[in-house]
């Protein structure tokens, strides 16, 4: 394949960011024109909105009935430090890192809420070794690494008798991946990743012993209003039942609604799930009899089926760094694929997403053109 062997098919949505992701198949701005626009979300038509988006979350993923769960501003992010901030400090801690998210919570814990807690880290491409974690300290980790392209195959390595909170970012887990809710005690989300929602908002989801700590534990340190959650000694249920801390964009939440009303008619989380795996297995498939190229993700069992990374392996290149960025950008010039570089902070190589939203059709016209960027590149050098 030289650099005019142009392959003959293109995917027909070249959007392969790893957030804000693809919106759902046939997406159109007309599915937005029930949104109660110049509306107060405190009207009885914004609180149905959003309580509504919280009953079908609930509805798709399959949350236990006795676990809250609340929109709550700042995304991901927003929901990940609310839960740190009010819940950490009553046990040790135990804070896991295998990609740049993680570490970012690493360094909220240590150096500004300074508790003395253990890290363990991984490099990008592994997770840490799960049987050494001790899970009566509360934990504090990623479910799959959006940066890093791996994940936790599953919660067998947390013990149903646990004494401590499992504090888990599923950001781009949530909706493509199984998360055994009762090994779990608090769950975030953005809606921007696996549902190709917008951004701003995130989701907090609390099983009762969170909810316990909430209401028997308060922290050393002062609260901004935003991540309050009690009110004298009680949880603020409303939080948890769509009347959000501060203002929500309900053009953002209908949007959600949109995709997971898309979600329930594919035939809920099954449904999703099976996609994910498809595009990732269509990736994989690809790279298998490769010698250029391969899966950052080191172990099978540990790899990403959204994030999925790869990394140029070809002795030839003379810059890898710079041949990667060369090649996304090739990609993106060509119109075949958007975004599809690795973050910042990882490995050189390219981040394929393949959430839910993702056609599979896609990935597979996807990568001759991979092939094709690379030796064009290659031949450039």
């Amino acid at each position: 394949m030289t650099d005019h062997a142009i392959p003959a098919a293109r995917p027909e949505n070249p959007r392969f960011s790893s957030g804000p992701c693809a919106k759902i198949p046939h997406y159109s701005l007309d599915m937005l024109s029930d949104a109660p626009l110049g509306r107060s979300h405190r009207a009885a038509v914004g609180k149905s909105k959003l309580a509504e988006a919280i009953d079908l979350t609930r509805a798709v993923l399959g949350v236990p009935a006795d676990y809250r769960i609340g929109i709550v501003p700042g995304s991901d992010t927003g929901a990940v430090e609310m839960a740190m901030w009010t819940l950490l400090g009553a046990r040790p801690v135990e804070m896991l890192a295998w990609e740049s998210f993680g570490e970012g919570w690493v360094t909220d814990a240590v150096k500004q809420l300074k508790l003395d807690a253990t890290v363990r880290k991984a490099d990008y491409g592994r997770i840490v070794d799960l049987a050494e974690v001790d899970f009566d300290k509360d934990v504090v980790f990623t479910w799959n690494g959006t940066t890093s392209g791996v994940r936790v195959p599953n919660g067998d390595a947390i013990p149903a008798d646990r004494a401590g909170l499992t504090i888990c970012d599923a950001t781009s887990a949530a909706f493509a991946m199984d998360l055994p809710w009762d090994k779990l005690d608090v769950v975030t989300f953005s809606w921007q990743k696996v549902l190709g929602g917008e951004g701003a908002h995130g989701v907090l989801i609390l099983s009762p012993r969170a909810v316990e700590r909430l209401e028997t534990y308060v922290p050393a340190w002062p609260l901004p209003k935003i991540f309050r959650m009690t009110k004298g000694g009680k949880l603020i249920e409303g939080i948890f039942k769509g009347e959000t801390i501060n203002t929500p964009s309900m053009l953002a939440v209908e949007d959600y609604l949109v995709a997971l009303k898309w979600a329930q008619g594919l035939g809920g989380l099954s449904a999703l799930i099976a996609r994910a795996d498809a595009n990732a297995g269509a990736v994989r498939d690809f790279i298998a009899d490769k010698d250029w190229i391969a899966d950052l993700a080191e172990d099978p069992a540990t790899a990403s089926t959204t994030s999925v990374c790869l990394k140029f392996t070809d002795p030839a290149i003379k810059d890898g760094a710079a041949f990667a960025k060369a090649v996304a950008k090739r990609l993106e010039k060509e119109g075949v694929a958007l975004d599809a570089g690795a973050y910042r902070d990882a490995p050189a190589g390219l981040r394929i997403w393949c959430g839910s939203t993702v056609e599979t059709a896609d990935v597979a016209a996807l990568m001759p053109w991979i092939e094709w960027a690379y030796r064009a590149e290659l031949a450039a050098q």
